[in-house]
């Protein structure tokens, strides 16, 4: 595997599981302010994340390429409203978005194929997660102002599952 190509794959294992970091201070946040649902909605984007560490680590593990775990750092985020953290994590997925980009471009340059196929799901992935993103933003923005809607809000997110990541589903 081209070293540039090794480096940003190895890197952004690193950045998921901080994504699993920063999406479990939200549900934190979110359990706390008793809003259950949006701590649920967090919390399943937390296992998230996980899973797409996991999913880079056999992607190298599978190519012969050694894995190397840095230290996660500590979220720092603080929020006084409950538009901050949804706010947050848009701009994180978008973030994201830009990170499996460059791995994308340094594999175009590098004329590996097998590394933009793989790519190809996380790049899905990104435009599911940037959309469900923006989507909570406009929901607490059309919303969040209300108390009752609110409540409806949170009962909607207490109501999602999580589901492995297909790509792990063969592991």
């Amino acid at each position: 595997m081209n070293k540039k190509v090794y480096e940003l794959i190895n890197d952004q294992i690193n950045k998921e599981l901080y994504s699993g970091y920063l999406y479990l201070s939200f549900a934190d946040y979110y359990e706390a302010e008793g809003l259950k649902g949006f701590a649920n909605w967090y919390l399943i984007q937390a296992q998230e994340e996980r899973d797409h560490a996991l999913i880079f680590r056999r992607y190298l593990l599978d190519n012969d390429c050694p894995v190397v775990l840095g230290a996660i750092a500590q979220p720092d985020m603080t929020f006084t409203d409950y538009l901050g953290p949804l706010e947050a994590a848009l701009e994180h997925e978008k973030y994201v978005t830009s990170l499996i980009d460059n791995i994308m471009a340094a594999a175009v340059k590098a004329k590996d194929f097998r590394t933009q196929q793989f790519l190809n799901w996380f790049i899905d992935e990104q435009l599911e997660e940037e959309a469900n993103a923006s989507e909570m933003v406009s929901n607490m923005k059309l919303f969040g102002g209300d108390a009752r809607s609110l409540y409806e809000l949170d009962r909607e997110y207490l109501g999602r599952v999580y589901t492995q990541a297909s790509p792990l589903a063969g592991a």
